[in-house]
């Protein structure tokens, strides 16, 4: 059984591990990856290969696997991850059992160096967008709060329109609606008959 912290909330270290297109930004290598359980996936540009056994979104993930240098008579090998929260990351908890004998460089440093080492620069570089996404620090809006949404901009535009309206009061004409120029009207061509 491996252990790790990674500075990531459990979900993000689950979806990026189940989206082909972000577990291979996370290694570094082609993977195929997949949401479903029963689903085939692959990893390191296919010298990793097994099928999801157990998905538990957020918390927990179990693959059959086995690598290019396994023999037709070796069984599949299973990883089975476990996600704990800690402290604004995560513990990752591994446990990669059913090996075939001298297929075990996994206990040589190989998760730490194909695995945990390059999923700590991935969540370290992502962190401030992970952090948004998926501990709801979004800053809440007019909307979020039962008002109207305000866009960037929105002083800007109370101001030159408040200027605006002064101007036109100060020389008699009514204020235009919106400072927006009108949409343009085109001609619909007519009929044939």
């Amino acid at each position: 059984t491996l252990s790790e912290i990674i500075p990531a909330p459990p979900a993000a270290i689950y979806d990026a591990w189940v989206n082909s297109r972000a577990h291979s930004a996370m290694t570094g290598s082609k993977a195929t990856q997949s949401p479903r359980v029963g689903a085939n996936v692959s990893a390191w540009d296919g010298y990793i290969s097994g099928k999801n056994l157990e998905l538990v979104p957020g918390r927990r993930i179990v693959q059959s696997w086995r690598t290019t240098k396994f023999t037709d008579a070796d069984p599949d090998s299973k990883i089975a991850i476990t996600l704990r929260p800690v402290a604004g990351s995560t513990r990752l908890i591994l446990r990669h059992s059913n090996v075939p004998s001298g297929q075990t460089s996994y206990e040589e440093g190989g998760w730490q160096a194909n695995y945990f080492t390059p999923m700590q620069a991935y969540f370290t570089k992502a962190a401030p967008r992970l952090a948004r996404k998926y501990a709801g620090t979004k800053k809440p809006t007019a909307k979020a709060k039962g008002g109207r949404a305000k866009g960037p901009g929105t002083r800007a535009k109370t101001a030159s329109r408040a200027k605006a309206v002064k101007r036109a009061k100060a020389s008699g004409r009514k204020p235009a609606k919106s400072l927006s120029p009108s949409p343009r009207r085109t001609r619909r061509p007519a009929r044939r008959k």
